[in-house]
């Protein structure tokens, strides 16, 4: 169709879909590469008009970096997002997300508000196995974060990584890129950095989590994500936490950021012919209280593998899980003997049980 639309109208025959039909047949798959390229780069603006959530990164070979800064639950932050990839027209496109959040891309509004409301036993059990106990407590109380969130606005989180997902999808040859670390590194370095009465303090504070919340107080919030805002204001005293929560994401993010952006290699018609690369554009999407981290970090040299690394658990770690252990297990204990106490009295006193031990005790006498 691209070729079709590029031979002259005058040249055309009567019969112009049959000539259509062979000149799109006849093609060559580098040469419909070149021709939809060239369609992607003629509608990518110059002198784009960017939202002011928009900060313009270089790399050295010339490769351009659009990070839109985000509030993760903001209307006004997905239009950014829109407006910003159609600008742009990226070869790639990066969100704040690891594997074990890829779902939210795909499901719909009515089935995450759903499900950020939902915390349950189930989500408990799953998270304690899929990162460990205390991670897994860790996890569970930071979603009952989000939930409560989500429950004040009637808001789904992630809003602008869907609509992210979406705009990508209509990009010719755009690639889509999860740029965040793996959810269970994070909490178990983040559990591993607090000593045990942090946890318990932590722990205190994000359960009974109760302001209220308006779409204004999060639309001022734009220049520092709600959710990071409203932990930074709990853990500001666990300065080790902030730094394994947002600090060493930040280098993870510009890490992948960076990775993104190398050179994009042109399709050759032949393997004899030489290689020509072009500058990438890639459009990150993060948390605004990314940005000024991934700014700070972009022309150092970074090497992800220390934060990579889970430390083994600490003492007050070990302390901490069997004493949470201890509590279950109690807890277990004494509800299974009261119902069983409970079973007992409610059976002795039915008139069949009643009349049973009357009869086994006459028995009884008559011996």
């Amino acid at each position: 169709q691209a070729a079709a639309e590029r031979m002259p109208s005058s040249d055309a025959p009567e019969d112009g879909p049959k000539e259509t039909s062979s000149v799109s047949q006849n093609i060559s798959d580098a040469d419909a590469f070149k021709i939809l390229l060239e369609m992607k780069l003629k509608k990518r603006q110059k002198k784009p008009a960017l939202p002011s959530t928009v900060t313009e990164l270089d790399t050295e070979d010339g490769s351009k970096v659009y990070v839109v800064g985000t509030a993760h639950f903001s209307d006004s932050s997905k239009k950014d997002v829109v407006k910003t990839i159609q600008e742009v027209q990226p070869d790639v496109v990066v969100v704040e997300l690891c594997q074990y959040r890829v779902s939210m891309l795909k499901m719909d509004e009515k089935t995450l508000l759903k499900e950020a409301k939902e915390i349950n036993l189930e989500k408990l059990q799953q998270a304690i196995k899929q990162n460990g106990v205390m991670s897994g407590l860790m996890q569970m109380l930071l979603l009952k974060v989000s939930a409560h969130i989500t429950e004040q606005l009637g808001m789904a989180p992630g809003g602008e990584f869907r609509e992210a997902f979406k705009e990508a999808s209509k990009v010719p040859f755009c690639k889509f890129h999860l740029g965040d670390r793996p959810i269970p590194v994070t909490f178990k370095r983040a559990i591993a950095a607090l000593s045990f009465w942090q946890k318990v303090k932590l722990a205190w504070g994000l359960c009974f989590l109760s302001d209220p919340i308006s779409k204004d107080d999060v639309e001022k919030c734009k220049q520092k994500d709600l959710l990071e805002q409203m932990m930074a204001e709990m853990i500001g005293e666990f300065p080790d936490l902030h730094r394994t929560i947002v600090s060493e994401r930040d280098i993870y993010l510009t890490y992948m950021l960076k990775q993104a952006a190398k050179q994009i290699e042109l399709p050759r018609a032949s393997e004899n012919e030489p290689r020509n690369y072009i500058p990438a554009v890639v459009v990150g999407v993060v948390g605004m209280g990314h940005v000024p981290g991934i700014e700070k970090n972009w022309n150092s040299d970074l090497n992800i593998q220390e934060i990579m690394s889970v430390p083994p658990p600490s003492a007050s770690s070990k302390i901490f899980k069997f004493v949470i252990k201890a509590t279950v297990f109690g807890l277990m204990g004494y509800g299974c003997y009261r119902i069983g106490q409970r079973t007992v009295q409610f059976i002795l006193s039915m008139p069949a049980a009643q009349s049973y031990l009357q009869k086994l005790t006459e028995l009884k006498a008559q011996h």
